[in-house]
Parts: C-alpha cells; sequence; structure tokens
C-alpha cells in the first residue's frame, strides 16, 4: 500500500488567491506544483499561445530553416525520415505538410518496427541515396545516428536533424563528452549550447517550431525570391494560419502520448491543441474522433493518451505506421473512416496480447524471485517485440521498478524500457553501451538491442550491480495537495480545479485526503464488474464515490479490516453509517446524466 505523502509549502496563500482572482485553496494547489514567482503562476493560469517560446532561440534553427529554404526554390528532393510512434507519425506529418505548402517536393520514409528498428539505419540511407534523394531531414530520430549520417553525407547527400533526445555521450576522466552526429545542421533542444528556455518538447513540436521558422524565413526573404502576390499565395502563405491551427492538433497529441511534462509551453500547446481537436478540420483526425465515439466531448489528456494515440501506435507495432500518416493526410472523409477503423480494430487486437504479456511477465518475476532485484528485466521470448514498451509500463506501475521488457528478434534480442522518477533509464544504460549494438532514449523511457540471448542475463545483472535506487525510492508514494472536508468539494470548486487543466504528467490531477468516512453501501459495475461504485457519507451527508482502482485488493483490504460479513452486507442490504470507516484520497468530479449534475467522489487511494 502507498505511503502518503502530504505536501506542506507554504506561502502566504490569501494574498496569492486576492492578486490571481482565484480561491486560496487553489493557491495553495498552484504552491504544490512549485510555482512561486508572479510571472511563473500568471503564465501556469493564463498562458496563450503569445507566450511560446522563438524557434529561433533553439540552436541550429536558422540554419536548418535556411537549408531547407534553399533546397524548396532549388527544387530539390528531401526525404523525410519520421519514427513509427506517435510522436514520429505527427512530426512526419507536419514537416510534410509544412513543405508541401511552400511548394517543396517531400516525401517521408517511416522505418518498420520489426525490419529496420529505431530511427535512422543504413537501409534507410542506401534507399534515399539509389531514389536520388538530395536531402533527408529527420523527424524524432537522428540524434545518436552518428554512422548512418556519416554515410549520407559520404553520398553527397544534404541531412538536417531534428530531435528531442537525449545527446549520446561518453564519459572520460569524469567528464562527458557529447557525440553530435555530423549533419549539416542539427536541432534539438537538449545539445550542449542549445538557448531555449524549455528543453522538454517533443520531436513533433521540434518539428513545428522549424515549420514555423521556415515560414518566417520564405517571409523574410519574399522581396527577393517572391516576387509577386499570385506567387506568394501559390507557395501558402495564406494558408498558414490555418496550418497552424492544425498543426496545434497534432503537437498536442505527441507531446501527451510521449508523456512529455505539462508544464510551460507544454501546458499551452495541449491545452490550445486539445480545443481545436474538437473542431478539428483534418479528415484523418475527425474520423478517429468519430470511430471511438469521443467527436462530441470535451477532449482531455485522456482521451489523447488512452484512446487515440493508442490506435496510431497500433498500426506501428502491428502493421506498419505509415498507415496512420495515411489516415491524417487523407482528404476523403468516408475513406478516413475506414482507415480509421482499421486501426481501431488493431488497437483492439494489441489490448488482447498485451495482457497475455503483462500476465507472463509477472508469472516471471513472481516465479524466479526476481522481486528482490531494483530494476527488473523481464525476457518474454515470444511476446510481439512492438508491446514490449506497453508491458514493461504496466509492471512498472505494479512493482513501483524500473523495467526492461525483452523480446527475441530478428537478429538478437530487442527490448523497451520504462523508467521511475528517481532512475534515469538513460543514463545508467550508458553506464554500460558495451553490451548494445543499439540503444536511445529518455530518462523515463528507453530502447535497446543486445546481439544475443546471453547477453539479457548479463544486462540484468551489471544494472542492478550499479543501481544506487534506496528502499525508500522504490516505496510506493500517493501525494497529497491537502486535507480537504467533502463538503468543500463542491461544484464551485470542481469548476475552479478546471484552471489547473491539463493534467498529466509533470502537472497531476490534485488529490485531497479526509480521514473517517463512512462506507455505507457498494455494488459493481461495468463489463467485467471492476468498478466499484459506493454510497458514502461524512458528517451525516451523503456522496457518490466511484472507484476504478484494483477492486480485488480493495476487497481484500476491507475483508480484513471488517470481515467477510460486513463486506457482503455492504454489497447486499447496505451497513450502518460509522460501521465501516476508512480514510479516502480523493479527486471531485461532476457526474452529468439525464441533464442533472452532482458531485462524484473518484478515489485516488484508501488506508
Amino acid at each position: 500500500m502507498a505511503k502518503w505523502v502530504v505536501m506542506a509549502k507554504r506561502a502566504d496563500f490569501d494574498e496569492m488567491a486576492k492578486r490571481h482572482q482565484i480561491t486560496p485553496m487553489l493557491a495553495r494547489l498552484i504552491r504544490n506544483r512549485d510555482l512561486i514567482s508572479e510571472e511563473e503562476i500568471d503564465k501556469y493560469l493564463n498562458g496563450t499561445l503569445d507566450d511560446l517560446y522563438d524557434p529561433l532561440l533553439m540552436k541550429d534553427m536558422e540554419k536548418a530553416a535556411i537549408i531547407i529554404r534553399t533546397k524548396i526554390q532549388q527544387k530539390k528532393s528531401i526525404r523525410i525520415i519520421g519514427d513509427y510512434d506517435v510522436d514520429g507519425i505527427c512530426a512526419s506529418f507536419i514537416l510534410r505538410k509544412g513543405i508541401g505548402l511552400l511548394g517543396g517536393n517531400a516525401d517521408v520514409a517511416i522505418p518498420h518496427r520489426i525490419k529496420d528498428g529505431y530511427g535512422l539505419n543504413e537501409r534507410l540511407v542506401e534507399d534515399a541515396y539509389k531514389d536520388e534523394i538530395d536531402t533527408i531531414l529527420t523527424c524524432d530520430n537522428g540524434i545518436a545516428a552518428f554512422d548512418q549520417i556519416k554515410a549520407a553525407k559520404e553520398y553527397g547527400m544534404t541531412v538536417v536533424v531534428t530531435d528531442h533526445h537525449e545527446i549520446p555521450f561518453e564519459q572520460k576522466e569524469g567528464e562527458r563528452h557529447y557525440i553530435l552526429p555530423p549533419a549539416d545542421a542539427v536541432v534539438d533542444p537538449k545539445q550542449p549550447e542549445c538557448g531555449y528556455p524549455f528543453k522538454q518538447i517533443c520531436g513533433a513540436v521540434v518539428a513545428a517550431k522549424l515549420v514555423q521558422a521556415l515560414f518566417d524565413e520564405m517571409e523574410r526573404c519574399g522581396d527577393k525570391e517572391l516576387k509577386t502576390d499570385e506567387i506568394r499565395k501559390s507557395q501558402g502563405f495564406q494558408k498558414f494560419q490555418e496550418f497552424q491551427e492544425e498543426m496545434l492538433c497534432f503537437e498536442a497529441l505527441a507531446t501527451v502520448c510521449d508523456v512529455m511534462e505539462l508544464q510551460d509551453e507544454n501546458r499551452i500547446l495541449v491545452k490550445e491543441g486539445l480545443r481545436l481537436m474538437e473542431h478539428t478540420s483534418n479528415q484523418g483526425l475527425k474520423a478517429l474522433l468519430m470511430v471511438n465515439n469521443i467527436q462530441e466531448k470535451t477532449l482531455t489528456t485522456h482521451h489523447a493518451g488512452f484512446i487515440l494515440g493508442p490506435c496510431m501506435n497500433a498500426t506501428g507495432r502491428l502493421d506498419t505506421a505509415r498507415r496512420a500518416l495515411e489516415l491524417f493526410e487523407c482528404k476523403d472523409f468516408r475513406e478516413a473512416v475506414v482507415i480509421a477503423g482499421e486501426l481501431k480494430s488493431l488497437n483492439d487486437n494489441r489490448k488482447l496480447m498485451t495482457e497475455q504479456g503483462v500476465r507472463e511477465a509477472i508469472a516471471q518475476v513472481e516465479e524466479k524471485g526476481m522481486d528482490q532485484d531494483k530494476v527488473l528485466i523481464l525476457y518474454l521470448p515470444d511476446c510481439h517485440e512492438s508491446l514490449a514498451g506497453i508491458i514493461a509500463g504496466r509492471i512498472r506501475e505494479k512493482y513501483g521498478k524500473p523495467v526492461f521488457v525483452l523480446t527475441r528478434a530478428e537478429e538478437g534480442v530487442k527490448g523497451s524500457g520504462r523508467s521511475i522518477d528517481e532512475y534515469s533509464m538513460y543514463e545508467e544504460m550508458s553506464a554500460c553501451k558495451d553490451l548494445f549494438t543499439r540503444y536511445g532514449g529518455h530518462k523515463k523511457a528507453a530502447g535497446l538491442s543486445l546481439p544475443d540471448e546471453e547477453f539479457v542475463e548479463i544486462f540484468r545483472r551489471r544494472l542492478n550491480e550499479s543501481c544506487k535506487l534506496t528502499q525508500e525510492d522504490l516505496e510506493e508514494k500517493l501525494k497529497i495537495d491537502m486535507e480537504l472536508p467533502l463538503v468543500r468539494a463542491d461544484k464551485s470548486f470542481i469548476r475552479e480545479l478546471t484552471l489547473l487543466e491539463p493534467f498529466g504528467t509533470g502537472n497531476q490531477k490534485p488529490v485531497f485526503a479526509r480521514k473517517n468516512i463512512s462506507l455505507l453501501s457498494g455494488r459493481k459495475i461495468g463489463k467485467n464488474k471492476n468498478v466499484g461504485k459506493y454510497q458514502i457519507s461524512e458528517a451525516g451527508v451523503r456522496y457518490e464515490m466511484i472507484y476504478f482502482g484494483d477492486l480485488e485488493r480493495f476487497d481484500a483490504f476491507l475483508t480484513e479490516r471488517f470481515g467477510e460479513r460486513k463486506i457482503q452486507q455492504l454489497y447486499s442490504k447496505g451497513v450502518w453509517e460509522g460501521d465501516m470507516t476508512i480514510s479516502m484520497a480523493y479527486y471531485p468530479g461532476i457526474n452529468s446524466y439525464a441533464g442533472r449534475e452532482s458531485v462524484q467522489i473518484v478515489m485516488q487511494g484508501y488506508c
């Protein structure tokens, strides 16, 4: 059971509330998110698209824009090389459409997850050379492709890298020496000497920044290069504002699905992008909303991360990610609906395969006594390699530890990892990079390839021997924002909480706590009867509560505390107030049904 940690950050909440015209309770929640200065708080509450950073603050951005502008004007062929996940698909779409609006000649190559693996590889470079491509433009990859880019340069191609992943480095005499690829321009906010103020943007946002810089560059040189209004119109300048709105939808989708922190400009991009997505003019995106029955809903990060994103990822996992790209480039709505339906069907199949993989992974941990390891290295040879990352994430949630799931691949072993806040996965892997044929990633997620199965146990031993995680680091924690009586969680306060949205990584939904809550009655709902719905009370006032967590575990907790007979009564005829009391962590929401609204308490934890 998670350890509850009540945050107690101090400030003059009354004064903060007065300055920003919010309640002191909301002021306290904002302080808990480490926002202190007036500028930070105002941007958090009232940030607009005008607060987004200038693309030219990014190292090599101007150089990249000039290169691509020149290639467009020279009618040179450009090949965009993306990635097979949501971020890579969105980045590829943004670059191709942006360059196309300016009259550029660009096509897209997306690596096949199984045949090619992640990022730019030798085959893709060879294909570009055979196709007489002049310029390779990467997105959401390329920063670690030193040898491949070197080969492309030797073939005489121009290469521009746009990426957001960590920069490869070597540790020499206690100092890091970063290794940048020999491209003509490298645009990655994480590279040394890059002055971009916010480093945690995804690949699609980096791509959109390049498109913005490219349009600005074309306009800047317009007097020299574009002589008449007719030519300017043909180059797409009049369509740029419309395209900016379309880009925001895909930037938001990619930011959420790539689990970027919803802070600073990411909050603004996601907030505005989700709002625009509800009325998108993109036929493919509209179709994907429809087949998932969310076309008329107020869209949240949940819809982006757990409904739309998995459909896009499924095509890259079980088929080819080009299908998702085709969806968003589709002009005919009826055709788009067919493709969107295929993506949803693939995702439904992926869910079944994932559940099987999760069961096998848990059995391996339990049967082999691996629960004592601080870093879990699980080898599931028959698991579809595209599901490794999803399964790793599920196992991390269950055990609260960094997890790698490895599978048998055509050439050796491949795998993906998902980490916890206290463990930088990419840095720890860099310390034993001699084991890998390829690797890369972030602090929280990474991918790798090993030569063969013999390296699996060596990898497990090396990571665990060097692991500096303490027992406290591994202890599951539930951060509580404040104690809040249920009577204070009224509709007015719940509506004020929307000022904190969008919620997600780096901007978690607030959690409140209350002791001595009486359970009165309960029932199990949903197709699989895995959701609990309860009547509860505090100080004689009744409320509706719902719990989406592990219901079997909750029932076991109640049985241990109150006995089997009381549990049976709770789910049949109910119990008296005060007979069954618990401490509860919760979030309040509004339940709308048949035109009526009522407060609904969503339980997040219990003790």
